[in-house]
């Protein structure tokens, strides 16, 4: 099955079983990423800049409480070492 690429119109081959709703993927006309907005029928929409903004975002933000965490288990050896 094939989907339509909203920015060039490009027809784009789909294997409908191995996509599901919110998938991501390139189109390999114009390069614009794509994510699944329907499954029946099979529609394509472009993915937006925003959206990955905020899963970089929140890996940052996973990142940044397991150093939180790390520190406070450094702070908690220092006080035991204290008794």
């Amino acid at each position: 099955m094939s989907a339509i690429c909203p920015e060039c119109d490009s027809a784009i081959d789909i294997d409908e079983m191995d996509v599901d709703i919110g998938d991501e993927l390139t189109c390999s006309e114009c390069g614009s990423l794509l994510r699944v907005a329907s499954d029946s029928p099979l529609e394509l929409e472009v993915a937006d800049d925003d959206d990955l903004d905020d899963e970089d975002e929140d890996e940052e933000d996973v990142e940044d409480e397991d150093e939180d965490l790390d520190e406070d288990e450094d702070e908690d050896d220092d006080l035991d070492d204290e008794d």
